[in-house]
């Protein structure tokens, strides 16, 4: 990161003026926040927790623009209007892995990290209430920030906060989750670590599902190296006290932190199966997991989206649809994939929602859908059929706890694969909300 001595609480106010609303479809609004770097897929990846958040009727959003600059923008919720300003902040946006990652505390109070790669831990808040000036980068406990990648925040019941994020590198790496007070203001460490790698491996963690009374659903697979193609298994634990104790399925507690040997398998995925990290998590109506992710089956050269849940008694998996495209997982570093990796939701009406972008579907935004309880039987539909690159979804996860409306962060994004850029020219940074 750039040295910003004497300019860390300091902001550029780039514009405050009506973004024009865009309507791709019956039920389907966007509204446009500037131009952001799109050379490589930093800005839309899908473990940005989160790209969009809200608070009191004011949603906020974070991306880095064209100079690598860390940009904010606010609107109050169902405007077009986005306030803007670019933070003196900056980082390495040749590198996907350094997201940014945005929340707001319950005293409204804007929180943001950006990490490099397996670098320290870049963290910030807002001076204030509503405000998108930044004051200068601190710690939060001050343990184990040396080497943080993939940085997560979520808000909890009675407005504190989760981070969770890696320690150490590909294939050698823990979780670690802190949290932070928001009456006494102040981070403490939850669990470090409470998945271990053990120097073998590491867990690449999904979105965190947070049931209706709290219970926190964690899910990830295991790499036992930089390799992706190394990844396997599908791993599930449940925490019913916020982070103190976590369980399997079945009840059976664990003991911290939680290994390869202790590990529960959801569902056994072999290496070299194509098995996508990073993917994404939510609750059905009756408090119980559901799990979005891809792979491929032996004998087949086709990856197939895929639905882990629980039906109350036993784990199944289900097949999202049928996909023609074929395409291989190996090598190191963010990968150039014409598939991206899938986000789940849960409509008020119990319907399951799957959003994700796929090269054989015209690159566009999908959605399948499913009210079927064999979760066998799926439509789906493009909500923006014009091409997003390598754009994954991330969605304001506050908005959709609250209303069940989505707002997804949308650009048009290049990547290249193993870190490599693409030739794209600065692309329009976009919200797109839509309520199912």
């Amino acid at each position: 990161m750039r040295s910003l001595a004497g300019a860390a609480t300091t902001l550029v106010l780039l514009f405050a003026a009506p973004t024009r609303a865009r309507t791709q479809q019956s039920g389907v609004s966007v509204s446009e926040l500037g131009l952001g770097w799109a050379r490589s897929s930093v800005n839309a990846v899908i473990f940005r927790t989160a790209s969009l958040a809200s608070h009191a009727g004011t949603q906020y959003a974070a991306y880095y623009d064209d100079s690598a600059h860390v940009v904010l923008a606010s609107r109050r919720i169902g405007s077009a209007r986005w306030t803007v300003a670019r933070t003196p902040y900056t980082n390495d946006v040749a590198d996907a892995h350094n997201a940014i990652a945005i929340a707001v505390d319950g005293s409204g109070v804007l929180h943001v990290a950006w990490a490099e790669h397996n670098k320290g831990l870049h963290y910030a808040r807002a001076a204030r209430a509503g405000s998108l000036v930044l004051g200068p980068p601190e710690a939060m406990t001050g343990r184990r920030e040396a080497r943080v990648t993939y940085p997560q925040f979520y808000t909890l019941r009675g407005g504190d906060l989760l981070f969770v994020y890696r320690d150490g590198q590909s294939g050698r790496g823990d979780v670690l989750l802190d949290r932070y007070d928001v009456r006494q203001h102040r981070w403490r460490v939850v669990q470090h670590p409470l998945i271990a790698g053990e120097g073998q491996r590491n867990a690449y963690v999904n979105l965190l599902a947070i049931d209706a009374r709290g219970g926190w659903h964690l899910s990830w697979c295991w790499r036992e190296s930089p390799d992706v193609a190394s990844n396997h298994d599908v791993l599930y634990a449940f925490s019913p006290d916020e982070g103190r104790s976590w369980r399997t399925s079945s009840g059976a507690a664990y003991t911290l932190p939680i290994t390869a040997a202790s590990a529960e398998v959801a569902w056994a995925v072999p290496q070299g199966s194509e098995l996508i990290n990073q993917t994404s998590a939510a609750v059905d109506r009756s408090g119980r997991p559901l799990i979005a992710t891809y792979w491929r089956d032996a004998g087949s050269e086709v990856p197939q989206l895929r639905l882990v849940w629980h039906d109350g008694t036993h784990w199944r998996a289900s097949r999202v649809g049928e996909r023609t495209l074929a395409f291989r997982l190996s090598g190191g570093g963010t990968k150039r994939i014409p598939l991206s990796r899938p986000q789940v939701l849960v409509a008020r009406s119990g319907e399951i929602l799957v959003v994700y972008r796929d090269e054989e579907r015209g690159g566009g935004i999908s959605v399948a859908r499913s009210i079927d309880e064999a979760r066998e039987r799926w439509t789906t539909t493009a909500i923006w059929p014009t091409s997003v690159g390598q754009w994954e979804p991330t969605y304001d996860l506050d908005q959709w706890r609250r209303e069940r409306r989505l707002s997804l962060f949308v650009q048009r994004v290049g990547q290249g694969d193993g870190e490599s850029l693409e030739d794209v020219a600065p692309q329009r940074v976009m919200v797109l909300d839509w309520t199912p």
